[in-house]
């Protein structure tokens, strides 16, 4: 796959997160292979949900979050 066809996108909308528990059932929670390859789910990951599926949740690794998410806190 080349990288030349990626387009930088900026989101719209808000994102929803908690943090990980360590030890928690993490059924039905999507973790990528490389997240999984660098020790995740560990302590600092987040788990993020689709607003309007809350089924839909997937691990967040913590430096992806740190370096990209901040709480809103109206």
């Amino acid at each position: 796959m080349t990288t030349d066809k990626f387009k930088k996108y900026r989101r719209t909308a808000v994102s929803e997160l908690r943090s990980y528990e360590p030890g928690e059932d993490l059924t039905g929670i999507s973790i990528s292979d490389v997240d999984r390859a660098e020790g995740s789910p560990k302590p600092g990951d987040m788990i993020g949900r689709n607003p309007k599926n809350h089924s839909d949740q997937w691990l967040v690794a913590e430096r992806y979050f740190k370096e990209n998410l901040e709480e809103i806190t109206e």
